[in-house]
C-alpha cells in the first residue's frame, strides 16, 4: 500500500496540471475521531481535511500524512501534503486561506499554517525523524485538568528506573515485541529510535510524567507499548534489563502492555 501510494504521488506530481505541492501544518484532539485515517462512515482527521480543501478548491483532494494516529491519539504538528496547480498554491498560500480551512474543518482540528514544497514532496517519505510525548499521571487521585491528554497511574513511579530502561530502546532495534502484532506480520519490523528521556512537566499546575520518543519511523501502537513497558518498570512489577530481553525477543508477548490512547501526543515531524 506504501508504494503503491509513492508511486502514484510520483506520477501525479509530474502531471503538468498538477505541477505545485504544499504542506498543511495541523494539531488536532484525538478524543473526537475515530484516528487520522480516512472510514467509512467515520469521523476521521483525513476525511474532514480533505472535505475542507476540496471545498476550497472545488475538486476532490486527497493529503499523505506524515503519521497516521489511532483513535484517540493528539498530535501537536501532524503534516500533510498534496499537490496542486499554480493557481489552487497561490489560493493555499493566501492570508485567508488559514482561516477558511480553520471554518470548515471540525472545531477539534486546528489549522496552523500552508507552505509551499518542492515539486513531488511528500509528508510521509520525505520526513526524516518523528517526534511523539506521551503523558502519565501519577497519584492517588486522577488530574482534573490533564486527564483528556494523560495515563493516571495510581501510586508513584520509579523514574529512575524508567530511565535506565529506556536507554534499551535506542538505537536501531527489530521493535516486532513492542507493535500491534497482526501489523508485523511479513513487514520489516526494524526501526532506529535516537532518543527516550523522561520529564517532569505541569498542565494547568498538576504534575506529569512526559517520555519523549524520537526515532525515524515507528510501527503500530509502537510508542504507546513502549511506554506500558516503562511503567511496568516504573512500578517495580519489572527490572530494567527486561526491556532488553524483550527486544530480543521478538515476540509481542515479550512486552508490556500498550499504554492508554489519550496519554500520546504525535509532537512534531521534521525534514531535511
Amino acid at each position: 500500500m506504501a508504494q503503491a501510494t509513492r508511486a502514484a504521488q510520483a506520477q501525479r506530481s509530474c502531471d503538468p496540471a498538477f505541477p505545485a505541492t504544499v504542506s498543511v501544518l495541523l494539531g488536532y484532539q484525538g478524543a473526537a475521531f475515530a484516528g487520522f485515517a480516512r472510514q467509512p462512515g467515520q469521523l476521521t482527521v483525513q476525511g474532514q481535511v480533505e472535505q475542507a480543501l476540496s471545498v476550497m478548491l472545488r475538486r476532490p483532494v486527497e493529503v499523505v500524512c506524515a503519521g497516521r494516529t489511532d483513535a484517540g491519539v493528539h498530535a501537536r504538528g501532524q503534516v500533510v501534503s498534496f499537490d496542486v496547480t499554480q493557481d489552487e498554491c497561490e489560493r493555499l498560500l493566501s492570508r485567508a486561506a488559514v482561516r477558511s480551512l480553520n471554518a470548515l474543518t471540525h472545531d477539534r482540528i486546528a489549522v496552523q499554517r500552508v507552505d509551499r514544497r518542492p515539486a513531488g514532496f511528500s509528508a510521509r517519505f520525505d520526513a526524516v525523524e518523528r517526534e511523539y510525548r506521551y503523558h502519565v499521571h501519577e497519584g492517588a487521585v486522577p488530574s482534573l485538568f490533564a486527564s483528556q491528554v494523560s495515563w493516571h497511574v495510581a501510586g508513584s513511579l520509579d523514574v529512575d528506573a524508567m530511565q535506565e530502561a529506556a536507554r534499551c530502546f535506542v538505537g536501531e532495534h527489530d521493535f516486532k515485541s513492542f507493535c500491534k502484532a497482526a501489523s508485523a506480520e511479513g513487514k520489516p519490523t526494524c526501526r532506529f529510535v535516537r532518543e527516550v528521556s523522561l520529564h517532569r512537566c505541569e498542565v494547568l499546575g498538576e504534575p506529569l510524567l512526559q517520555v519523549r520518543v524520537v526515532g525515524n519511523a515507528f510501527l503500530h501502537s509502537m510508542v504507546r507499548t513502549m511506554v506500558g513497558s516503562l511503567v511496568a518498570v516504573g512500578r517495580g512489577q519489572r527490572a530494567p534489563e527486561w526491556i532488553a530481553e524483550a527486544l530480543k525477543a521478538a515476540d509481542r508477548r515479550a512486552a508490556g502492555e500498550c499504554a492508554p490512547a489519550q496519554g500520546l501526543v504525535f509532537w512534531e515531524v521534521r525534514y531535511a
